[in-house]
This record gives C-alpha cells, structure tokens and sequence, in this order.
C-alpha cells in the first residue's frame, strides 16, 4: 500500500462512458442538424471527438495513481495540471464498495470514500480496482481487526449479528412498493417528448385506430400495461435489493445489496441521527414495514434514496427484535403516543380536500361526464386527512424523542435531543386563536444539509412541552 498504484485498466472504458455521456447531447444535436447537407463533414469530425475521448481517457488512467502513506489516502492526478490529495484516515466517515455488471465480471469493484465534507459527491473515488483489493484498502483506512475478503465472509456472518431478505419477502417488497405510479409518469412523460419525433401520419392513424376499438378491448389492453408495469416494478426492486443483508460490525453496520450491481455500504453508527418506520399505506393494512435511517454527512448518488434503508421490509412484530439486536439504544416498548387535538382535525381535512376541489371544479365545469373522477378523489382526500390527524402525535422519553406523521406514508421517527440541531414554533391567526402551533424538528441529514421533520396542529401547550425539553428549561 505504500507504493503508488494505478487502477485496473478498466477505468479506462468508465472514463470514456463517462465522457461520452456528458457529450451525447452535442453529438445527437449535430446529426439533427447536418444529417442531410454536411453528413460526411459531420462524420468526420465526430470520428476525431471520439479518438480524443479515448485518448483523453487513457491519459487520465495513467495519470492517476493512489497509495497509502503517513496515515493518508494520497491520490494523485490531472493530465495537464497536476493535483494532488491527501485524505487523513481520522477523517473518513465511510468506505463503499460498488459492483456493477463489468466489475462483477472482471472481478473489480468501485471504492468511495466518504467524508464529513464530501458534499455532493465522494470525497474519493477509485472507479476500479481489484476486489481483493478494494478490500484490502478499506481495511488499511479503517484499521480494524478483522478482513473482509472473500474467503473471510462466512466468518463475519457467523461472528457478528446479521440478517438477510428473504426471497419471498424480497417479492412482497416489490408487490407493494408503490412503484407502478411513478413508472407510468416516468412513461407518459417519455411518450409526451416522443411524441414530436413520430410522423403525423402514423400518429392520426393510431388514434384513429385506437378510438375504433371497443370499450371492452381498451379495458383489457389498460389491465395488461398495468400488470406489465407492476411486473416491472417488482423486477426493479428486486434487482435493487436482491441479497440484501445487514450485518452489525462492532461500532457499524455493513449493508450489502443488488443482484446486477452489487453494493457494499458502510454505515458507522456515530453518524446516525435518527431511526424510522414507515409504514405505507399498501403495507399497513398487511402488517409490513420499512426500517431506514437518516445518516449525517457523506453524499447522495443520483437515484438513491433520500433516507438510508436499513431492511427493506419485515413484519411489525420484528421491528423490536431488529432494534434489539443492530441498535439497541432505540429499541423501546409499545409507546403511547400523545395525539393531535380534536379541534385541529378540520385544518386536515380543509388541507387535504383544498386541492381537489379547485382541480375538481374545472373538471366539472369543462368535462361534465367525468364528474365522478373528482368526487371519488375528494372522498379518498378527506379520508387521507383523517388519517393524518389519527397518526400524528409524538413521545417524550428522557433524552429520546419520537414523532409520528403521515404524508401518504406513516412514519414514525425516533432521535435523541443530541441530535437535534434546532426547534421551530410556528402559528398563524388561526391556530392563535385555536391555541394551536406547529412544530419543526430539524437534524444533519446528507449532503451535510438538514433533514426537518414537521407537525402541524399541535396542542399550544405540548409544543411548549417539546420547547422546554430542547432548550433544558424547568
């Protein structure tokens, strides 16, 4: 480790993906615009742009070198400025290892390391190197105890507490995830910018084609792309959280997940600040949760969640059991939460069913033969109001404080008053005059930015409760 090293050469076809796709734009743009006059120019010139990535790429993997010296990750790098970083071991909050499907098949592996100050993204990044490795390396900056090759896994699972996903759970996860919504937006915005490139003619034609079928078969075709996209939807999270498993690892949890690209995620438990379950409105009734966590600091890759999950999905009678075994010090018994005033329900119902009924309106005012899609959703609003003010509430216990709110989702939150970093009271006139306030919580979430969880509608007096246990009043 004390000699520089070079990444696998790999890194190279990721250097040029990565190059290639900041440029795609440009290149579609310029075949849209010379495909017809200046076709072989434009060829031509793409032809150089192309040899100059690869080259690009390749100057790069040459010019970038690692070693471990001094207690430092010493990374240096730049083609033609050349620049040098120097990360201290005391600073790294964590190490990650990523596998996609190349790296799995050459046997690589991608290592982030994250600090407190690692912003946007990975305060470093080794986009390949060799599993072992990669291993290795996480085990020179973390100085522990125990390796985390391959032939030592089976070890680690057998030494330290761990649980993983069952496949039939893994399927449920995907059933109820609630993910067909957001695949058939991200659809029918693709067909909308689709759309310009189809030839009128055809375009006509199919809508013709479309409004000639019967009612019935329209139906049985709408059935079948809504059961194709659930389909997808479980695939996605199963290719997402396929092996998913957590392993408790002296003072941090180990979470390794993804059947296509694996991941190995490191979270030390010191960088916690809060613990939550979220229980969805398709999974409440079935008795199923999700644990997840907010994490102070490090980065957040595009398309990973907001909030860290630490399982998937389980039942709620193993929810105590989870805690008592990876973080005991939020495990608790059966609470009684204190609840949202009675008075302050009518301010749910009017949030909740305010949208609806200007949307509704137009609707009905312009499509009078729709006039029963408003009214199915404003029924299903005040419903949705009325569980908001039935699960809103919090607990007080010493030190820990836990809230429950809903969105669409219950989710009930646990931090201690370490954690939090400021305390808000909010009221206009007419919670005034309803001796009403609203509470916001906030606590350093990622991108070292906060995290703030809200209550609206509280009980003057139990805001003032909360204001009193934050600030040490008597």
């Amino acid at each position: 480790m004390f000699n520089q090293k070079r990444l696998h050469p790999a890194a190279i076809f990721f250097n040029f993906i990565r190059v290639l796709r900041e440029s795609i734009f440009a290149i579609v743009l310029g075949f849209i615009t010379f495909k017809d006059d200046s076709l072989f120019y434009f060829v031509l010139i793409t032809s150089g742009i192309l040899i100059l990535m690869i080259s690009f790429s390749i100057l790069s993997w040459y010019r970038y070198t690692y070693r471990i010296e001094d207690e430092e990750l010493r990374i240096e790098y730049g083609i033609l400025i050349r620049k040098k970083r120097y990360i201290s071991k005391n600073r790294i909050q964590s190490i990650d290892l990523t596998s996609g499907v190349i790296h799995r098949i050459f046997k690589l592996t991608r290592v982030q390391i994250e600090t407190a100050g690692s912003g946007n993204g990975a305060e470093a990044s080794l986009k390949a190197v060799k599993r072992t490795e990669g291993e290795a390396l996480r085990q020179e900056l973390k100085t522990a105890s125990t390796k985390y090759a391959d032939e030592n896994e089976e070890f680690i699972e057998q030494t330290n507490p761990s649980l993983k996903i069952t496949f039939k759970r893994l399927f449920l996860a995907g059933s109820t995830s609630g993910s067909i919504g957001v695949l058939f937006a991200l659809m029918a915005f693709g067909f909308s910018e689709l759309e310009q490139f189809i030839p009128d003619h055809y375009y006509d034609s199919t809508v013709e084609w479309a409004i000639g079928l019967s009612v019935i078969f329209i139906v049985v075709l709408v059935i079948i792309f809504l059961i194709l996209l659930w389909l997808f939807g479980i695939a996605g999270t199963m290719i997402k959280y396929g092996n998913f498993t957590i392993t408790k690892n002296d003072n941090e949890l180990f979470i390794t997940r993804g059947l296509l690209e694996k991941k190995q995620v490191t979270i030390p438990l010191k960088r916690i600040q809060a613990v939550g379950i979220q229980e969805s409105i398709i999974r409440q009734p079935l008795g199923y949760v999700t644990i997840f966590a907010e994490i102070a600091g490090g980065s957040m890759d595009k398309g990973e969640d907001f909030s860290s999950i630490l399982f998937p999905i389980m039942k709620t009678d193993e929810v105590g059991d989870f805690f008592n075994t990876f973080l005991p010090e939020y495990a608790a018994e059966n609470q009684d939460m204190i609840p949202l005033p009675k008075r302050a329900r009518k301010f749910y119902l009017l949030r909740s069913s305010l949208p609806v009924i200007i949307i509704g309106a137009g609707i009905g005012y312009f499509f009078t033969q729709f006039v029963w899609v408003p009214i199915l959703l404003l029924i299903g609003s005040l419903y949705l109001g009325v569980l908001r003010h039935k699960d809103g509430g919090f607990y007080q216990d010493g030190q820990r404080l836990t809230i429950r709110y809903r969105t669409l989702s219950k989710n009930t939150v646990t931090m201690y008053h370490k954690r939090l970093q400021a305390f808000e009271k909010s009221q206009y006139l007419v919670q005034v005059n309803q001796k009403l306030a609203t509470m916001k919580l906030s606590i350093i979430g990622k991108l070292g930015v906060g995290t703030h969880f809200k209550i609206k509608d509280l009980d003057e007096s139990r805001t003032h409760q909360i204001a009193d246990w934050y600030s040490y009043r008597k």
